[in-house]
């Protein structure tokens, strides 16, 4: 059926950011020219029998209607520290920082560092951690930009005085306006079309059908690239040896032996109960274990 699109998890975090970065930069804000913006319709698989549940639909995955749990273990120990469930078409990272927040204050949990997988290297993410001064590590991530001419980005000079890029021919590209995107923010910096008009490296810059070059820089770059510098060190391997070893290797023996595999009730509450439960069972086995 076709559905009003929800507003994802991350808008109202999103929109402080959004929010601070103007003002830095001195940006009009365009909300005042369309205050409301038209609601998006997406099409939606609704259960029938169990609406609150989600269509799961992932490589690897059994597709069809479910609900997914998201634990956070203790890397000491494995102790499960905090379980919510969400649908099955709710991306993994979807919940993640609203549990950061409830583990710290609710819970008082002194986090220092958190092992994650590749569907959490989200720039909020590791922005909205650094902001808390949570260490993240996930899986190195080699993907490259993928440019359609020859000169990339790393062809550019950035002035940090001057909060502008320059170009191979000695022009300069100012901030122009904040693109906002899914789940990030990045300032974009264009350069004068008068300038690439005439411009003897127009071919190396610029397709045949732009008039001006533009470079876009997420705004949480720099709180990615500080987590990424670890990628490869002993401590981002030995992080994530232990997620793969808690994480992965407690789902696999709930599944097997604490009847995570299926639910025996509907909505989204009985399956909250029931993932409790079966991280209760996994929690009281060890912590017998700590205890000796």
């Amino acid at each position: 059926m076709t559905v009003e699109q929800e507003s994802a998890w991350f808008t109202e975090r999103l929109d402080c950011h959004v929010t601070q970065e103007r003002e830095r930069l001195g940006l009009a804000d365009p909300k005042r020219k369309n205050p409301e913006p038209e609601p998006k319709f997406v099409e939606k698989t609704i259960s029938v029998t169990d609406p609150d549940s989600g269509y799961l639909s992932r490589p690897g995955k059994p597709s069809g209607m479910h609900y997914l749990s998201h634990q956070s273990l203790d890397a000491k120990h494995g102790v499960i520290v905090d379980v919510a469930v969400t649908p099955g078409n709710v991306t993994d990272h979807v919940p993640y920082l609203d549990r950061i927040d409830y583990m710290q204050d609710e819970i008082g949990l002194p986090i220092e560092a958190v092992g994650v997988d590749s569907a959490y290297d989200i720039a909020l993410v590791h922005q909205e951690l650094s902001d808390k001064n949570i260490e993240v590590y996930t899986p190195g991530n080699d993907e490259k930009p993928n440019y359609k001419v020859e000169f990339t980005r790393g062809n550019f000079c950035y002035d940090e005085d001057a909060d502008a890029f320059i170009c191979p021919a000695g022009k300069s590209l100012a901030v122009n306006r904040l693109e906002r995107g899914a789940g990030k923010i990045s300032r974009e910096y264009k350069s004068k079309v008068r300038d690439c008009k005439g411009c003897s490296l127009r071919g190396k810059c610029l397709t045949p059908q732009a008039k001006s070059r533009r470079i876009q820089v997420s705004i949480f770059e720099k709180a990615v690239r500080r987590n990424h510098e670890r990628d490869g060190t002993a401590t981002h391997k030995r992080v994530l040896d232990l997620r793969q070893i808690w994480c992965e290797g407690t789902f696999a023996a709930q599944k097997e032996r604490h009847n995570l595999r299926r639910m025996l009730r509907q909505g989204l509450q009985a399956a909250e109960d029931h993932c409790l439960l079966s991280a209760t069972a996994m929690n009281l086995k060890r912590m017998v274990k700590c205890l000796g």
